[in-house]
């Protein structure tokens, strides 16, 4: 399993015990708008974490609905969140950037073609920066500070790409 999707799971989970749905719910709806994480499956990877002893699962049932499993975390995940997050905090893995691959073959690439996709991405960056500035006022309040800082590292890695690839349009057209 992906250690940040292990990472995720036990995060939401500090926060209270949780259905399987409801987890899948939070790591699209709300973690996806602070990071790129994408999640396909939720049942597999929280059943390795029971396995590993990181969380328990308990069964629900809410009037004549059918039964449902509540995750906990346990005292053995908590300890393996705060691990996580120290280790996630220290890794200094070069990070991967889509068109860090596409740049890799830029002599294959038609240069009118290059030039309007690039024009294109740049559009979209600029859409990107104004919603990421929308939603860093948005969050003013103290106990969202984590969330706002996210946004603003965001917003300076799309600043930044806007940047580049405003260089890469005038070294290659000028």
């Amino acid at each position: 399993m992906k250690v940040y999707q292990e990472l995720a799971i036990l995060g939401l989970l500090k926060e209270g015990p949780k259905h399987g749905y409801e987890i899948k719910k939070l790591l699209k709806n709300v973690l996806g708008v602070f990071t790129s994480f994408e999640s396909t499956s939720i049942y597999y990877p929280l059943k390795n974490l029971e396995e590993k002893g990181y969380l328990e699962k308990q069964i629900s049932k809410e009037g004549l609905r059918p039964e449902r499993y509540m995750y906990k975390l346990t005292y053995k995940g908590a300890e393996e969140l705060n691990r996580l997050l120290i280790d996630n905090f220290l890794s200094l893995k070069r990070p991967f950037v889509n068109v860090d691959l596409s740049l890799y073959f830029l002599p294959f690439i038609d240069k009118e073609i290059l030039s309007k996709k690039m024009k294109i991405r740049l559009k979209a960056l600029e859409r990107v920066k104004r919603w990421l500035a929308k939603r860093i006022i948005e969050f003013n309040q103290k106990d969202k500070k984590h969330l706002k800082k996210i946004l603003e590292h965001n917003l300076k890695l799309v600043e930044a790409e806007i940047e580049f690839t405003k260089d890469l349009l005038r070294a290659y057209f000028g």
